[in-house]
């Protein structure tokens, strides 16, 4: 009797989970967004500071234009709307035409608080989009600061801008006025003077003037609207194209400005990835009984997941998670992310933020989310997303231009 076609056949075996160790992990301590700051203060004579990026040359007055959301391969893959950007990739970290890491999650608080502190997520502790407050076990938006929580608790270390500002080097930030007063603003990026600007132009504008009022000069200027509009539109969205645009005039506006003896610098704080609206890439966790179970509180976002177990749960938890996601998400336990070093190097993750990390973290790997519909409606309607460890979303620009 011949063989039927299914007994030759290979056995059924179960999915095997994503390795930790194929996790790409962010370069913290030698090219991340954390070790900007603190390597352009460094060749400034600012005492404690770090020349951690090795690639980048000293200069007097050193100036970093952040353009939230637009990630090296957006640059890369967008040549015609970005020209002026696209044109200085190959000046990039230093010159060889390679970019920087974000961090983990790529978000943008986390993000930001790198930039600002010169530390990795796992020390100043803005460990992700939404975390759990251990003082109230709420979850924590850190993005919006809510529920309250006093900043300075929150994130106690000084601000590179601070130390700078102490060591008498010409200190300021420019950008929208509604960002004066957060507390991410406080806890982030103060230090020296804040000066609110409405208009993209006039940010350019007065970055360059502030350059140019001290012998050192360490200036921070933002921008906005290109991830507002791949959220909401997509990346390759003409909005989102538009924006692009807009902000390589910018760039190039202010590159034009610079005084002498001038470094700029355009970084981001993570890319971006549209995710289709279909149910295999958009996993809905209010949707999902397997991903619910033993779960107390669902924190981060839909590529990079904080996931809080009823007490008691955590291991079942993480087994679930790892077998209902785990050939599209890396999924690991609290302690084995802090120790393959997803938020920081090896024992820079301080004790006040470890509880504040899931006793489940969830990076995505392939195109797709895990969306929470009723939890987080509109998040879950959000077409461009980050947050994960992909390339798209981890790698950022470090685009030079010196006068």
């Amino acid at each position: 009797m011949a063989a039927q076609p299914w007994a030759q056949t290979a056995a059924w075996q179960d999915p095997v989970p994503l390795g930790l160790s194929t996790a790409p992990l962010p370069e913290y301590g030698s090219g991340s967004l954390a070790d900007l700051l603190p390597t352009l203060a460094a060749g400034q004579g600012v005492p404690g500071m770090t020349a951690a990026i090795a690639e980048l040359t000293p200069a007097d007055r050193n100036c970093v234009f952040l353009i939230d959301g637009l990630g090296w391969e957006q640059i890369k893959n967008h040549a015609d709307e970005a020209p002026f950007l696209a044109s200085l990739l190959g000046t990039s970290r230093g010159g060889t035409g390679r970019p920087i890491t974000a961090g983990f999650p790529a978000t943008t608080a986390s993000s930001l608080g790198s930039v600002g502190t010169g530390l990795p997520p796992g020390a100043h502790g803005l460990a992700g989009y939404t975390v759990r407050d251990p003082g109230t076990g709420a979850l924590m938006n850190q993005l919006r600061w809510k529920p309250w929580t006093e900043p300075h608790v929150w994130q106690p270390y000084p601000t590179v801008f601070q130390l700078a500002d102490a060591a008498g080097v010409h200190t300021a930030q420019v950008s929208s006025p509604i960002f004066q007063h957060t507390p991410l603003t406080k806890i982030a990026l103060s230090g020296g003077t804040f000066h609110g600007r409405l208009s993209g132009d006039e940010r350019m504008d007065l970055a360059a003037a502030q350059l140019a009022g001290g012998d050192r000069s360490l200036v921070y200027t933002y921008y906005s609207e290109v991830d507002s509009n791949g959220h909401r539109f997509g990346v390759d969205s003409d909005a989102w194209r538009g924006q692009l645009m807009y902000a390589d005039r910018l760039a190039q506006r202010l590159a034009e400005q610079l005084p002498p003896r001038t470094a700029l610098y355009i970084t981001a704080d993570h890319g971006m990835i549209d995710i289709p609206f279909d149910e295999q890439s958009r996993i809905d966790f209010d949707e999902d009984w397997e991903l619910k179970a033993g779960v107390a509180l669902l924190g981060g976002e839909g590529r990079a997941r904080h996931v809080y177990a009823v007490p008691g749960a955590e291991a079942d938890v993480l087994t679930v998670w790892r077998e209902v996601l785990g050939e599209q998400f890396w999924v690991a336990g609290r302690d084995e992310a802090i120790e393959a070093g997803w938020f920081g190097p090896p024992g820079s993750v301080d004790d006040r933020v470890r509880p504040r990390i899931g006793d489940v973290v969830a990076a995505a790997h392939d195109d797709v989310m895990v969306t929470a519909s009723r939890l987080e409606p509109r998040e879950s309607e959000m077409v461009g997303v980050h947050g994960s460890m992909t390339p798209v979303e981890q790698l950022v620009p470090l685009l030079e231009v010196r006068s």
